[in-house]
């Protein structure tokens, strides 16, 4: 089976390589304006770096631009993550509206990280942990350590089964809104679903889940 896939996941790691060059080199311009921009409205570095678990457990420094001010108290998340992944979260959401994994009207977010997070275009830092073999194109989001001390023994699964990704298979199709176990269910499908085709075709979705707004915070 590991021979059979030996091709596959060369083939995944090619487009990973080749992907996240192009699109650094591509949007380094647009890179640059959104470094000075960072910079310019709250005190602290332009990227905001954190320990996240990768595939098999293995820890890895998760870029992002900063979207938050510089001093902020991280239990707010925590404890936000930690009920939702337990099914008691609503995400703030009235009207029966499906939960969300991130919070919304989060105080510690800036005004110009809160345009980065609709848009994601706070992620884009993650080509440079695809170039590096970090991360994927395509595979789950990488949690946070308190998030797998919360996680059931079944979610364990999907840091095992597939390298992390900047898009999945359930931001495609939900964005940030839907069941933490509706999540791990979608990652774990993709995981067994798996193929460079597959890949493509998430790629080719992710724009439109982007640029619709829907679930993004």
């Amino acid at each position: 089976q590991n021979h059979s896939n030996k091709l596959p996941l060369m083939i995944k790691r090619t487009m990973d390589v080749v992907g996240s060059a192009f699109a650094l080199a591509v949007l380094s311009p647009f890179l640059l304006i959104i470094a000075v921009a960072v910079k310019l409205s709250s005190k602290g570095p332009v990227l905001f770096r954190q320990q996240r678990v990768g595939q098999f457990g293995k820890p890895f420094e998760f870029l992002k631009f900063r979207s938050m001010y510089a001093s902020n108290d991280p239990e707010i998340h925590k404890k936000y993550v930690q009920s939702f992944i337990a099914g008691s979260k609503d995400g703030g959401n009235a009207n029966g509206q499906k939960p969300v994994f991130k919070l919304t009207n989060d105080p510690r977010i800036t005004s110009v990280g809160r345009f980065l997070r609709r848009t994601s275009l706070d992620e884009l830092p993650q080509f440079w942990n695809v170039l590096k073999g970090e991360m994927s194109l395509v595979g789950p989001r990488p949690p946070v350590a308190y998030e797998i001390d919360a996680y059931y023994v079944w979610h364990r699964r999907r840091v095992l089964e597939a390298k992390p990704g900047i898009t999945g298979l359930w931001q495609v199709q939900w964005r940030s809104k839907t069941t933490f176990d509706e999540m791990v269910r979608l990652d774990l499908q993709y995981s067994r679903r798996w193929s460079p085709l597959l890949d493509v075709k998430i790629l080719l979705q992710t724009p439109g889940a982007v640029f619709s707004g829907d679930g993004a915070y």
